[in-house]
Order: structure tokens, then sequence, then C-alpha cells
């Protein structure tokens, strides 16, 4: 188990990350004294992002992008306005 202090953990974090993604656990220290842990996340944790998982769920407001007149005024909106 490697330690390493803020300031390289800071320099080097892609890197830690990457070494803890192949499995080593690293000790972060504070002055030499252990203050956190970065360890890999089990496998089933890192489940592949599904494009579309939340297709249906979300639902936009056909006047999401209408302005009151008040602001568009103050913005100079040329676009619609209630």
């Amino acid at each position: 188990m490697a330690t390493v202090n803020i300031y390289e953990a800071k320099s080097n974090f892609s890197q830690l990350i990457a070494r803890a993604e192949a499995g080593e656990e690293i000790v972060i220290a504070r002055a030499g004294r252990p203050v956190a842990m970065l360890t890999p996340l089990p496998p089933e944790s890192r489940e592949p992002r599904r494009p579309g998982a939340w297709a249906g769920m979300v639902t936009i407001h056909p006047d999401f992008d209408v302005l009151p007149d008040d602001l568009a005024d103050v913005f100079g909106a040329a676009g619609e306005r209630s």
C-alpha cells in the first residue's frame, strides 16, 4: 500500500486514480500522518453508462425558453416573450 502526501496527491491526481482503478490502495497523508485512503470501487459499481437510460423521464415544458417581458427587455432578447 503506497502512501503519498497531500501535495503529491494534488499534483498527480490523475495518475493516482489510474493506480486505484488498477486495484491499488493509496493512503493520503498530511505531514506524514494518514488522513484518507483512495481505493478502487468494486467492478459492479463501475457499470458503463447506458445512453438513453433517462429517456421519457425528463420533460421540458413548452414555454421553457419564453422570457417574461421585463426580463426580455433587460437582456435585449429578440425571441419569444410571454
